[in-house]
């Protein structure tokens, strides 16, 4: 008789949780049982989910006693850092969108597509990487292996997804000044430099995130990265600009042949037939859509291209549902 799994979803009302119940719904996976779970505000939201009504709990220090296979984690650091140790020591494997535990040396930092031998090395928290790190690392990684990645600049055209349902609707209601919710200035007709808090060094945050996890996913700690983030107004969908230089010299149609036959990557590039990847083409996906791929004249063993994907799904819920597939084929 097969094994019945029991999933948590915690975080079940916020923008990615709802993301990873559809995306749950679309797999329809067999032998799948699931509890939601929320904050005390939204405690008794009623989710439509797999053709019936799910009443979202308000998630406790009791809430992981009933015995969970898994969890997945989407609302919020400080929830997970309460939460999640909980859940682990319960003997329920935590896959946590947060940013709690991703540059914790004792939590393996997943994308499925790179590196999914790290999964073995989780002591009951695994963690998902920034929304814009998983999709440039699933195009970066291919031509890594093949040439070794020397140096990295990344410029990146961030959706207002990224920034939940507050962000969404900054855009969308047009806010202006006074009446924003989540920007220090308004994002309609504007982009913003700006992404999570500025540090010290004159970098935010999230340029942070995108240095150091990359790193730690690719195994390359003292690589060279550069980043520069910026929140565009469209809904959804990243892009991403990425300058890299190789240890080694590419043949450019190799590198091409590469990217087309790499897991989880989309090759979209025929400029002269204006094809090239676009957020209204990846959203939806969980592919991650590369082209604009070209010979950069000013350096040595260096190359550009353009990468978009969906930030919510790849960049978020799906990724730490294929963690949760990848456990349980092995």
């Amino acid at each position: 008789m097969s094994k019945t799994y029991q999933l948590a979803i915690v975080g079940a009302t916020g923008l990615v949780g709802r993301t990873a119940l559809k995306v749950l719904e679309e797999k329809n996976l067999p032998n799948f049982e699931y509890k939601l779970f929320c904050s005390k505000k939204s405690a008794g939201t009623t989710i439509r989910f797999l053709g019936k009504d799910y009443i979202a709990e308000e998630l406790t220090e009791k809430s992981f006693d009933k015995g969970f296979d898994f969890a997945i984690f989407s609302a919020g650091g400080d929830t997970s850092k309460k939460f999640a140790p909980i859940a682990a020591s319960k003997g329920c494997i935590v896959i946590d969108n947060s940013s709690a535990f991703r540059m914790d040396e004792d939590v393996p930092l997943v994308v499925p597509e790179v590196n999914p031998e790290a999964i073995k090395q989780n002591h009951g928290i695994i963690a998902n990487p920034n929304c814009s790190t998983i999709q440039a690392v699933v195009a970066l990684k291919p031509l890594d292996d093949k040439y070794s990645i020397k140096r990295i600049v990344y410029s990146t055209y961030q959706a207002v997804s990224g920034a939940g349902k507050k962000g969404l609707e900054d855009l969308l209601n047009k806010a202006q000044e006074k009446d924003l919710k989540k920007f220090p200035h308004p994002i309609y007709n504007n982009c913003l430099p700006h992404i999570d808090v500025f540090m010290e060094d004159g970098y935010t945050k999230e340029e942070h995130k995108m240095i150091n996890e990359t790193r730690k996913i690719l195994g390359k700690p003292d690589l060279k990265i550069t980043a520069t983030t910026v929140r565009v107004p469209v809904e959804n969908c990243h892009g991403e600009s990425i300058n890299i230089e190789f240890e080694k010299d590419f043949d450019l149609e190799e590198v091409r042949n590469l990217l087309k036959n790499a897991k989880g990557v989309k090759l979209l590039d025929d400029p002269k037939n204006n094809v090239y990847p676009l957020a209204t083409m990846a959203n939806g996906s969980d592919d991650v859509y590369v082209g604009r791929v070209r010979r950069d004249f000013s350096q040595e063993n260096s190359l550009n291209l353009w990468c978009v994907a969906d930030n919510v799904r790849k960049g978020a819920a799906s990724n730490a549902i294929q963690i949760m597939e990848e456990i349980l084929r092995s």
